[in-house]
């Protein structure tokens, strides 16, 4: 989970997630741009296993906490036990019940939440330094006797399940649900962190606990604390809260590098939306691993295409047409594998010449290429919104989640300035050439089946479903 300043959350609101936009004007590419190297942190393991991450930062008087665990929707069966069995710890404790949680982090004006990803869960947690002596044994028994109250349970499934039909009201919540089950297939990074209604119904308080028994265990978690903080206090704090957290037995896992699918023919999935004024589109395929040595240089590539206001998908399918209100493109990263889209959304009537300029755009990769200015001007761009990644104890204490959970170092910190300066045009056709999917490309369309079918079967072998069919398969 990223987690961003409050003007990207709200520029992320405004995009719903699939538009081309930017937090920062397309002037602000020329700035000079301030390098960010990692702050010093500590980073060690107890004796039962458990990985610590301890940063200060002493600039204001928060803490920002995180326990993170190596579990999340790649793990489910059944589909959605993850997600709920995250959001099931802040339904009370051996300790203290959902509302006296809920009382203690709003009398001190703290936050706490909980939730899951495809490869992690996580319990995140923001307070006043000056309430740490709650806060953070409060959080341990959040993270490590939760009750599982089976009367609480059946209200949250509830509401995860009421939550599920409303995201279907909006295509661009969903889309990218239905397009990694349709790319996927069998794979476990198919599975949706969310589940399905019928699933979720079914699950058991029983099985909740089951869950966190199996997956729950020191040697497959971290505890990340970034803030205002004494770092002996801390240490011993965590030690007396934590050390006692013992250890079970290991648990089978998938082996995420097989069953990745072979994409031998261009696809279509048609979501049926009957009442859908526009059309809702995804164009893809397989992508890239967090740890990609090529990641940084992939992130400038993208940037010109789809990945700023001023990228190529943006300028032809928003400002030259006016097809859209926003177009881009995005390589979405996992541990094992990812996926590459170009999304966009158009009125039913310009499905096809929204998709076709889409397709034509991405083309200009191979047949035009990157010239030295336009990545000059996306270098200073990426190296430009590097540092305000990377300004809040929240936005360090997601990147510490994803070095742990993707085993990464302080090194792709700290060389990030280099490796952005030193991509030249030659490396950008490399990368176009050996990264971006060209063909067999598969497609998710949201929409009206009825008028945008012929259209779909003009760009692969199509499958329909319907949107208020139960979850997000093909299958």
């Amino acid at each position: 989970m990223r987690t961003h300043i409050i003007s990207c959350a709200i520029a992320a609101l405004f995009c719903f997630g699939i538009a081309g936009c930017s937090t920062m004007p397309a002037s602000s590419t020329d700035a000079t741009a301030v390098k960010f190297t990692m702050p010093e942190f500590d980073n060690y393991t107890l004796d039962n296993g458990l990985t610590v991450y301890l940063l200060p930062q002493k600039e204001v008087p928060l803490i920002s906490m995180a326990a993170v665990v190596r579990a999340g929707s790649i793990d489910d069966n059944p589909s959605g036990i993850a997600s709920l069995t995250a959001r099931s710890l802040m339904l009370g404790t051996h300790r203290q019940t959902k509302a006296q949680i809920e009382q203690i982090a709003d009398g001190l004006g703290a936050s706490i939440t909980a939730g899951a990803d495809k490869e992690d869960s996580f319990v995140l947690a923001q307070f006043m330094s000056k309430d740490s002596a709650t806060m953070v044994p409060l959080f341990a028994n959040i993270v490590q006797t939760p009750s599982f109250n089976s009367d609480e349970l059946n209200k949250l499934k509830q509401r995860q399940i009421a939550g599920l039909s409303q995201a279907k009201e909006s295509p661009r919540a969903v889309i990218n649900r239905y397009f990694e089950q349709f790319l996927f297939a069998e794979h476990p990074y198919a599975k949706p962190v969310s589940g399905n209604r019928d699933s979720l119904a079914a699950i058991t308080a029983k099985q909740v606990r089951q869950f966190y028994d199996d997956y729950y265990q020191p040697q497959d978690s971290a505890i990340i604390v970034v803030g205002d903080f004494d770092v002996g206090q801390m240490k011993a704090q965590l030690q007396q809260l934590f050390g006692q957290w013992r250890e079970g037995s290991q648990v089978a896992r998938s082996d995420l590098d097989k069953q990745l699918p072979k994409l031998d023919k261009p696809r279509v999935l048609v979501v049926n939306k009957p009442d859908a004024l526009e059309t809702t589109f995804l164009i893809g395929g397989i992508g890239i691993s967090r740890d990609n040595p090529d990641f940084i240089g992939l992130e400038v590539v993208n940037t010109i295409l789809g990945g700023r206001f001023t990228s190529w998908l943006n300028d032809e399918l928003r400002v030259n047409s006016g097809l859209t209100y926003g177009a881009r493109s995005h390589f979405n990263t996992h541990a094992h594998a990812g996926v590459f889209t170009i999304s966009s959304f158009t009125n039913k009537k310009t499905t096809q010449a929204a998709i076709d300029l889409a397709l034509k755009t991405y083309a200009k990769l191979w047949q035009q290429g990157v010239d030295a200015k336009t990545l000059a001007s996306a270098k200073a761009y990426v190296k430009g919104q590097f540092p305000p990644n990377y300004e809040t104890n929240q936005q360090l204490v997601s990147l510490l989640k994803d070095m742990y959970i993707y085993g990464l170092d302080e090194e792709v910190i700290n060389s990030f300035d280099e490796q952005v300066d030193k991509l030249t045009v030659a490396d950008t056709k490399r990368l176009v050439t050996q990264y971006f999917p060209q063909q067999n490309l598969q497609f998710v369309l949201i929409g009206n089946a009825a008028e945008i079918m012929p259209i779909a079967k003009q760009y692969g072998e199509v499958k329909v479903v319907n949107i208020n069919d139960i979850g997000f398969s093909a299958n």
